[in-house]
C-alpha cells in the first residue's frame, strides 16, 4: 500500500487537510490520536509518566494534558523523556494499523515526523504550510495560551524552511476550508495514480 505522511508545523492545518482526504475515503492515521490512545487510563505509558511526574499529573484517573503540556515545552529534558516513552509506542501501533489497510493508499498525520527521523516510513511526504505568524495566533486561538508559550511550542519543531524542502508536495494553508478542497481533490487523483503504479507489476520497463 502506498503510504503519504502528513506534517507541518503546529497550527498549520494538518487536521483540517486530513479531514478532507478522510471525507473522500482515506484511510487516516493519525499519530496524535494513537498518542493519546496510548495514556488511557490503564495503559502502561500512563503508568510511567504518573511515576516521573508525580500523581498531580492526573485528574480523576485520567492524564492532565494541560498540565504535562505546561511541564514538557519549559523543561527540554522533560520533553525528551516523554517523546522516548510515546514515540516508540506510536509508530509500533501505526504499523499495526497500516497493516490491517487494504486500500491504494493512506494518509499517515504525524507532526513529527521529519524530527524524529522518520521520512522513511511513507513514500510521499506532503507538509501543510503556512507563515510562523499565522501558526502563532491559531495556536493561541486554539489553545487559549500566550504568545510565549505559542513560541515554546513552535521551537520545539523544525523550521519552516526544513519542512519545505524535505517536502514531495506543499499544500499552503493561508485561506479558508473552501479554499483546500481543490488542491486536496488534486492530490488525491495524484496519490491514487502514485499508488496504482507502484503495485507490483506496474513498475515502468527498464530503459
Amino acid at each position: 500500500m502506498f503510504k503519504v505522511g502528513l506534517t507541518g508545523g503546529i497550527g498549520s492545518g494538518k487536521t483540517t487537510v486530513a479531514e478532507l482526504f478522510a471525507a473522500k475515503g482515506v484511510p487516516v492515521l493519525d499519530a496524535d490520536r494513537v498518542a493519546r490512545d496510548l495514556v488511557e487510563p490503564g495503559q502502561p505509558a500512563l503508568a510511567a509518566i504518573a511515576g516521573r511526574f508525580g500523581p498531580d499529573i492526573l485528574k480523576a484517573g485520567c492524564l492532565d494534558r494541560e498540565r504535562l503540556r505546561r511541564i514538557v515545552f519549559a523543561d527540554p529534558a522533560e520533553r525528551r523523556w516523554l517523546e522516548a516513552l510515546l514515540h516508540p509506542r506510536v509508530y509500533a501501533e501505526l504499523e499495526r494499523r497500516m497493516a490491517a489497510l487494504a486500500t491504494p493508499y493512506c494518509l499517515l498525520v504525524v507532526p513529527l515526523l521529519l524530527e524524529t527521523g522518520r521520512r522513511g516510513l511513507v513514500d510521499r511526504l506532503l507538509v501543510v504550510d503556512c507563515p510562523v505568524g499565522l501558526q502563532r495566533q491559531r495556536l493561541q486561538t486554539r489553545d487559549g495560551i500566550d504568545a510565549a508559550q505559542a513560541n515554546r511550542m513552535l521551537s520545539a519543531q523544525i523550521d519552516r524552511p526544513q519542512r519545505q524542502a524535505a517536502a514531495d508536495d506543499i499544500l499552503e494553508n493561508t485561506g479558508t476550508v473552501a479554499d483546500l478542497a481543490g488542491p486536496v481533490e488534486r492530490l488525491h487523483r495524484l496519490y491514487l495514480a502514485l499508488a496504482s503504479d507502484s503495485r507490483p507489476g506496474n513498475a515502468a520497463p527498464p530503459p
